[in-house]
C-alpha cells in the first residue's frame, strides 16, 4: 500500500479537493442567478461593455404551472416596455451623459414613466397552488367576513385635494392569505364612471370615510380599469399600483420639490 500511494497527503487532497468542489459551486449558483436581467444593458437599451467576471449561462426551458406554456431564460425580455425607449419621446435624459436620469416629458403618471412607470408582466390571473384565481371580489365568496376593524363598504372615497370621487362597493381577497388586497369603489359625479380597485396599502380607512391621498380628483379618471370584473391580472396589478404610487411625486408639480 506505501508504494502505491507513496508521499501523498491525503488531509492535503481533501482539502484542495473541497476547494475546487467549492469554487465550481460558487461558479455554477453564480451563473445560475444570471437566468434574468442578463446580459447587462445600459440606459439606451444597448448591451453594456462591463457584463462582469462570469458568462452568463446558455439557455434552459422551464414549464410553468397550469398550462401556462414554456419559458426560456436567457431569452428575449417578456416584460420590457419599448413605448419607453427614448425615442419614443416619453421620457428624455436629463444631462446627455452615461448614467444620468432621465424625466417625463409629457404626463408621467399615464406615460407609466419613472415612479409611476409598470413591467409589461402576463396579463393574465395569479394563480393559486390549485390553478384558482388568487386575488377575488369578496362578494363572490362563501365563508368570509369582516372580523376586526371597520367594514369600509359603503364609505365615500375621499382623494388627495379633498373631493368625494366615488364609493367603496367591495373588497378583493387574497383567498388562500385570507387578506384584503385591494377596495373596489364606484366613480361618482364629474371624476368618471365604472368601478376602480385601489390597493388597501395606499388607502386610508376612517370613521367615516375611505382617504386616498396619493392622487387628487382629476386623476381618478384615468385608474387603469379591469377587464374583468371577477378577477384582475398580474399586468393590470403592475398598471394599478405604478399609477397611485406615482401619484406620490406626479399629483401635484409642488410634490417634485425636496420635502422637509
Amino acid at each position: 500500500m506505501a508504494g502505491i500511494v507513496g508521499n501523498v497527503d491525503f488531509a492535503s487532497v481533501a482539502i484542495w479537493g473541497f476547494w475546487v468542489f467549492f469554487a465550481l459551486l460558487v461558479f455554477y449558483l453564480q451563473t445560475e442567478n444570471m437566468r434574468e436581467g442578463y446580459p447587462l444593458e445600459d440606459d439606451a437599451g444597448e448591451p453594456s461593455a462591463n457584463q462582469g467576471p462570469f458568462p452568463v449561462p446558455s439557455p434552459k426551458t422551464f414549464k410553468l404551472n397550469h398550462g401556462r406554456g414554456e419559458v426560456m431564460v436567457p431569452g428575449p425580455d417578456r416584460q420590457r416596455r419599448t413605448d419607453l425607449d427614448p425615442k419614443h419621446g416619453k421620457m428624455k435624459q436629463v444631462w446627455d451623459y452615461p448614467g444620468q436620469p432621465y424625466e417625463a416629458t409629457g404626463d408621467a403618471m399615464i406615460d407609466g414613466v419613472g415612479p409611476a412607470a409598470w413591467a409589461n408582466r402576463q396579463d393574465v390571473p395569479e394563480l393559486d397552488g390549485k390553478g384558482h384565481p388568487k386575488i377575488v371580489p369578496m362578494a363572490g365568496l362563501d365563508g368570509f367576513a369582516v372580523s376586526a376593524g371597520r367594514d369600509p363598504r359603503g364609505m365615500p372615497v375621499m382623494s388627495g385635494d379633498g373631493h368625494v370621487v366615488g364609493e367603496i362597493t367591495d373588497m378583493w381577497l387574497d383567498e388562500p392569505e385570507q387578506l384584503v388586497r385591494y377596495l373596489e369603489y364606484k366613480l361618482t359625479g364629474d371624476h368618471g364612471s365604472g368601478t376602480r380597485l385601489v390597493p388597501i396599502q395606499l388607502a386610508k380607512i376612517q370613521s367615516d370615510k375611505v382617504a386616498i391621498r396619493s392622487i387628487y380628483a382629476s386623476h381618478f379618471a384615468n385608474v387603469p380599469s379591469l377587464k374583468s370584473k371577477t378577477q384582475v391580472t398580474l399586468l393590470e396589478e403592475d398598471k394599478i399600483c405604478a399609477y397611485y404610487g406615482g401619484g406620490k411625486l406626479y399629483a401635484d408639480a409642488s410634490r417634485l420639490e425636496a420635502q422637509i
